[in-house]
């Protein structure tokens, strides 16, 4: 579908590609897998966002948000690992924080997400030792709704900010 000189109000990306624990590990960790993991979750939503930027701008109520990861957070990182998608998610923050500094003056807000833990069909052994229903996981529905609560809450005094589900301002 081309969107041509339509006004698109809200660019919502979500897009995320994670490898097991295990295999994202300090010993384990690969070019290919850093290439892959950096393409879908950071240079993929920039690069979209910056396709339909003339887009967004037509509109009367713009907003753009990104699907980050709270492992994105360098103040929030105790538990290391991770590394091609930690550091996918660090530099997608900052790629979307570098916009909302950007589009400010034009009355486009960008606003930061993190979902919190989602029962989804994450891979076992990243689960492994941890239980099914660890505190504040929730359905992929209630995360949504709480997530499209938040962004519809936020606007230009909010931009190039980073929120958890529930509404509370992520450290970086």
């Amino acid at each position: 579908m081309k969107v041509g000189d339509r006004p698109v109000d809200l660019l919502l990306n979500v897009a995320g590609i994670m490898y097991p624990h295990d295999s994202d590990a300090l010993d384990k960790v690969t070019l290919t897998k850093f290439q892959r993991t950096f393409a879908v979750n950071t240079f993929g939503p920039f690069l979209l966002t910056a396709a339909l930027l003339q887009n967004i701008e037509k509109s009367q109520h713009p907003r753009i948000a990104v699907m980050s990861s709270r492992v994105g957070s360098i103040a929030d990182n105790s538990s290391g690992g991770m590394y091609s998608y930690r550091s996918s998610k660090t530099a997608v923050n900052m790629l979307f924080k570098n916009l909302a500094v950007d589009l400010k003056d034009r009355n486009i807000p960008v606003i930061l997400l993190h979902p919190g833990i989602v029962k989804t069909n994450l891979d076992q052994k990243w689960k492994e030792g941890v239980n099914e229903d660890i505190k504040g996981a929730v359905e992929p529905d209630v995360a949504a709704s709480d997530l499209w609560r938040v962004l519809m809450s936020k606007g230009l005094k909010s931009t190039g900010k980073f929120f958890h589900r529930n509404g509370e301002e992520l450290p970086w």
